[in-house]
């Protein structure tokens, strides 16, 4: 008898649980992708859209929690780079990583809003925003969504730990000093871009010549599927 009463209060616990923390926990990723943490637990996640630190200035339609998927092959590789980077104290910090297509089609509303701009001095000040679909910075379709391309950067893991090396730009920053090739940074920062770019292409990534912190794993699983399931 005690026995069944303490099954009953658990299945009356379990029901009286918020339905997205069940859905979260029982969520079953597409195959081929995984939590990156899952695989690499080292790796610092900042999943800057689930948040309101982003370029728009809210969560961002599709980001229902801060966990980072992305496709298994990419995971692999993303792991080798932490690898190589730790002897010299180093690691890395993720910001995005797959992203939904409905997550795309928030940024192409906001980039339509021509009023909105209340993040504009941050992200963009030298930019006008009904420039941002003619010079490219905002697209109807990112590879983001195929599962394989991640946005990150190297920070310290001795002394200031988890303080990201100067890049010289913050993470998102639309405008040519994101650009990886950028001859108007400084030596230091343009060493940190070359050491991220340098290992990401040796562990298999290509790197994208408008934003240093974009990279995109070639060989690919998915080249050809945007994906649009909810990140949770």
């Amino acid at each position: 008898m005690k026995r069944a009463a303490r099954i009953s209060v658990s299945l009356i616990w379990l029901w009286l649980l918020p339905a997205t923390l069940v859905s979260a926990q029982n969520a079953k990723l597409p195959d081929g992708f995984v939590y990156l943490n899952d695989l690499a637990p080292d790796i610092v996640v900042e999943l800057r859209y689930a948040s309101s630190n982003n370029f728009i200035g809210r969560p961002i339609d599709g980001y229902r929690s801060s966990r980072c998927i992305i496709t298994r092959p990419a995971a692999e590789a993303l792991k080798k780079v932490e690898a190589a980077l730790k002897p010299f104290g180093l690691g890395l910090k993720v910001f995005d990583a797959y992203r939904p297509q409905q997550a795309v089609d928030d940024f192409v509303r906001w980039a339509r809003d021509i009023g909105d701009t209340r993040m504009k001095q941050a992200y963009y000040p030298n930019v006008d925003k009904k420039n941002l679909f003619p010079d490219g910075y905002i697209a109807e379709k990112s590879s983001h969504s195929r599962g394989s391309t991640v946005d990150l950067t190297i920070i310290s893991l001795n002394g200031d730990t988890g303080k990201e090396l100067d890049m010289g730009t913050g993470f998102d920053f639309f405008g040519p000093e994101s650009w990886p090739d950028n001859l108007h940074m400084t030596p230091s920062q343009r060493s940190h871009r070359m050491l991220l770019r340098e290992l990401m292409k040796q562990y298999g990534f290509a790197p994208y010549d408008k934003e240093w912190w974009h990279f995109t794993l070639t060989g690919e699983p998915f080249p050809t599927i945007w994906f649009n399931f909810p990140v949770q």
